[in-house]
């Protein structure tokens, strides 16, 4: 019941209401939202980054809703890599269909995270427990979430920033879908080039 209330508040309305409310403090509202994501996965990732850009403007809307992402992907990965050899995680890779993807994300761990990174909705808490698992280099996890997100969070906070402008003229919508072809293409590119390197 306590997550059915929380998500019925997560409207783009009463997030911007909130993020009024406490405008005094700055960015951290903005990122705050953003880096619960992590913690809390029903939260809409979309919602919440087109708010942040509205709110705070497309540069620092993409700014705070990109560190609160990072920060939390991150959080949850070092607290799951910390933890990981516990009898309960060791359990739940036991199973077959995380035994398979898991087989999977070690062969291509930097694509496998880059490119789920830039999907707005999407497992993202599973993301980050499969790449703690599979003890993915910290460093590699970090370089594959930024850039993913990055190109995830510039998409959302374009539309969100001025939401009228594209319920006008929604042909400009196709802008960000061919933004978004085209980062998928050269994500591809890069997952052959590593997947090539690694042979």
């Amino acid at each position: 019941m306590p997550d059915l209330y929380l998500l019925s508040y997560m409207t783009e309305e009463n997030l911007h209401e909130w993020l009024e409310r406490f405008r005094s403090l700055g960015p951290l509202p903005g990122i705050f939202l953003t880096f619960l994501k992590s913690f809390v996965p029903p939260l809409p990732t979309a919602v919440i980054v087109g708010v942040n850009a509205a709110a705070y403007g497309l540069w620092l809307g993409f700014l705070y809703s990109w560190i609160g992402l990072i920060a939390g992907c991150m959080t949850t990965f070092l607290i799951v890599r910390a933890i990981a050899s516990h009898p309960y995680f060791l359990r739940w890779a036991e199973r077959p269909k995380v035994q398979k993807s898991m087989l999977w994300v070690r062969r291509n761990a930097f694509s496998f995270v880059f490119i789920l990174s830039m999907m707005p909705v999407g497992p993202f808490a599973i993301v980050n427990t499969a790449a703690a698992i599979a003890r993915m280099p910290k460093l590699a996890f970090f370089l594959a979430i930024a850039g993913g997100k990055a190109i995830m969070v510039l998409a959302v906070s374009y539309v969100g920033h001025d939401l009228g402008r594209f319920a006008e003229r929604p042909y400009e919508l196709l802008y960000v879908i061919a933004f978004l072809a085209l980062s998928f293409w050269g994500s591809r590119k890069a997952e052959a080039y590593f997947t090539r390197e690694s042979a």
